[in-house]
């Protein structure tokens, strides 16, 4: 049995996996975008997409925060604040671009999941597009994905 190790990484210098994301990246800071470093994509990547995401948030769904696509493959990240260097979709706040962590008081502990997703294909999406909406139109094109954790708590 051959074993294929999967290479995607993806990182920031705020904060490591199942850390705390610095006030600066939340609602009840700056509430600008970390920076995000990855590598690693695939041999066939035609385009990078980034959700983040957090389950934890009390609604059937959960919550977005983060929606950005069209990503050239050779990009190796995203600058604090650059996601506009990107097409942007909406997160669940209805805002476009980043919106920071902000669960509610005494809710504990909830985790963002910054997604990262190899595609195989060029999106041609106009700005705008919702988690669901990007997922629909990725779902087929996906050919390998990485994930960096962020806890916060308020």
């Amino acid at each position: 049995m051959e074993l294929n190790l999967k290479d995607l990484a993806i990182t920031s210098p705020a904060f490591g996996q199942l850390e705390p994301i610095p006030t600066e990246h939340t609602g009840e800071g700056t509430n600008i975008s970390p920076e995000l470093r990855w590598s690693g994509a695939p041999e066939g990547t035609r385009q990078l997409a980034l959700i983040c995401h957090d389950p934890d948030a009390p609604l059937p769904h959960g919550v977005t925060h983060w929606v950005v696509y069209r990503i050239p493959a050779d990009a190796t990240g995203i600058e604090q604040g650059g996601g506009a260097s990107f097409v942007q979709g909406v997160s669940d706040m209805s805002d476009a671009g980043y919106s920071g962590p902000m669960p509610p008081e005494g809710h504990g502990q909830h985790h963002y999941y910054f997604w990262l997703y190899a595609l195989d294909t060029e999106l041609d999406a106009q700005p705008g597009f919702t988690r669901s909406q990007l997922l629909d139109q990725i779902s087929d094109h996906v050919i390998e994905q990485a994930r960096l954790v962020g806890t916060y708590q308020r």
